[in-house]
């Protein structure tokens, strides 16, 4: 059951009710995603660091998406509603990635 409610939370089935108690149905918000953007001033190495400890990759995901990005110009590193992706894209920001909530 715990992996079925998981599941649909992963999803933006359910929200969170303003105080915190609880789930409740609801309208589902659209999925957002958090894209990287290439440049030509950050460094392997502090790219991943910073997929690491904001987003939270693991360190050979991280790897992964920021040489996705280097050869394909962007690449989606985060999922997820506006709400949840606003507070990482700002600290990408803050790190002096070139980052975008699409």
């Amino acid at each position: 059951m715990l992996q079925y409610v998981n599941r649909l939370m992963s999803r933006n089935v359910f929200k969170e009710q303003p105080d915190g108690f609880g789930l409740i149905s609801g309208e589902a918000e659209p999925v957002r995603y958090l894209i990287l953007h290439n440049d030509e001033v950050n460094t392997f190495d502090h790219v991943i660091s910073c997929l690491v400890e904001i987003c939270l990759h693991e360190p050979l995901q991280a790897e992964q998406c920021a040489f996705i990005t280097h050869f394909r110009g962007k690449c989606d590193v985060s999922q997820g509603s506006y709400g949840e992706l606003a507070p990482k894209r700002q600290a990408l920001l803050d790190k002096g990635l070139q980052v975008t909530i699409d």
